[in-house]
This record gives C-alpha cells, structure tokens and sequence, in this order.
C-alpha cells in the first residue's frame, strides 16, 4: 500500500508507484451524473411534479450507499415520475444540465491520447445520448424511461442487455468494451463519484473519484476533491 498524497489542494492520489502517462491506457470510462455533468437528472425530471425532495433523498442515500440496491432504488424513483410530460425532459437538458468544468478539455485530451471513451450510467439514455454526441464519446449505456402518450410511465425498459445499470452493470460493461477493444482491465480508467460506480472503478487499472461521497473518495486511486476533471491531467502526464 503506497502513502496518501495531496499532490496540491483538492487532488489526492493513493497506491501509485510510479507516474502514470495518459498514454499507459487505452480506454477511459465515466460515470454521468454529477461527474460528468452537473445534475442528478432523475431529481431534476422529479421537481416537474412538485417530487425532487421526495425522490433526492433516494438519490442520496444510494449514491452514499447506504441503499445498497441500486436497482431497487431506481424503480422507486421512476415509479414517481409516472404521469411526467416527456418534454419535461428537453426542458431539464436546455435548463439545468450543464457539463462539469474540465469534461470537454479532459476527454478531448484522452482522445488525442488514443484512448477510447465510455459513458456508463445509471441515468436516462435522453441525457446519456445528447452529452455522448455533444462529446464524441465512442460507447455509451444507460436506462431507457418508457413512455405513452407523451407521457413517462414510471417504468424501464427492458433493453438487449438487461433493464437496469446498476454497479454490476456498470463493472461488466466495462469488462465488455475492454474485450471488445482487445485490451486488459488494467489499460482503463475509470471515473465516478457515487457507490455503484465501486464495481467498475474496482476493475479499472486508475480509479478516479470526482468530487465524490466519502467512501468512493476512499477507495478511489485519485481523488478530485477541488476544480475540474481535467485536474487529472496533473497526474497524468
């Protein structure tokens, strides 16, 4: 086990042996709310119907993993968000999603690097879809809201690889894409902020937590605690 260090204010790295080039891997796989955009959108599409307090506290406490069944957890809140107009969505993307400081200049430094780009969440495809275009990230997973008549049902939709992305989720699309691209866990780096971001974080060769509840920052290689994603390019050389 290598010491904590705080390599300047805000940014913690732990269980480095040597400096690391962004160059050393090949894949680069983000957790969607609130590290690469700056919502929880699911508490966002909830405040339409008078419900974000409601269905945030759920967020929170599964996030800090003190609800440890994350599947569990997103149907009680989607089942909230029955009877919400679907252009309530557009109007949370135009309003209040706004990418983190530092998302566009760190992912656009790991696709000069060569690496490849992931976006694996436990949020809406609505979201997932626009911010992947808006990146040019290369993958992306995510929940898919049903919905009739213009409006959500509560419900998910099943997809070809199962309902719900949740933590385990999460870990095997990262060990699906890493196989797809013919490299090793070790070549991927993972960045989250909440408990069932800790699967796919325990995979990856760097773990990076970003502005993160107090267990992920523990367990994470490198935590961002202060600024932008791109602090990581101080570590990354």
């Amino acid at each position: 086990m290598h010491p904590k260090q705080t390599l300047s204010p805000g940014l913690v790295v732990r269980d480095l042996s040597a400096p690391l080039r962004l160059s050393d891997f090949k894949l680069i796989a983000f957790d969607m709310d609130s590290t690469l955009i700056n919502i929880e959108c699911i508490d966002e599409i909830a405040d339409a119907v008078g419900k974000k307090a409601e269905v945030a506290a759920i967020t929170e406490a599964t996030m800090r993993g003190e609800i440890k069944d994350f599947k569990e957890s997103l149907r009680r809140r989607v089942a909230l968000l029955d009877g919400v107009p679907v252009d309530a969505l557009q109007r949370v993307y135009d309003e209040r999603l706004r990418l983190n400081p530092g998302a566009e200049e760190l992912v656009a430094a790991c696709k000069a690097a060569g690496l490849k780009v992931l976006l694996v969440s436990g949020g809406f495809t609505f979201f997932a879809n626009r911010v992947k275009a808006r990146l040019g990230i290369d993958f992306a997973r995510s929940n898919l809201l049903d919905e009739a008549d213009g409006h959500l049902t509560g419900r998910v939709v099943t997809q070809s690889w199962g309902d719900i992305c949740d933590g385990a989720e999460k870990r095997r699309t990262l060990l699906e894409v890493v196989s797809l691209l013919g490299i090793s866990p070790a070549e991927a780096i993972a960045v989250g902020d909440g408990a069932n971001d800790l699967p796919m974080m325990g995979e990856a060769g760097l773990s990076v937590a970003y502005h993160a509840k107090p267990k992920v920052r523990e367990a994470a290689m490198v935590s961002i605690e202060e600024g932008g994603l791109d602090r990581l390019l101080e570590v990354l050389r």
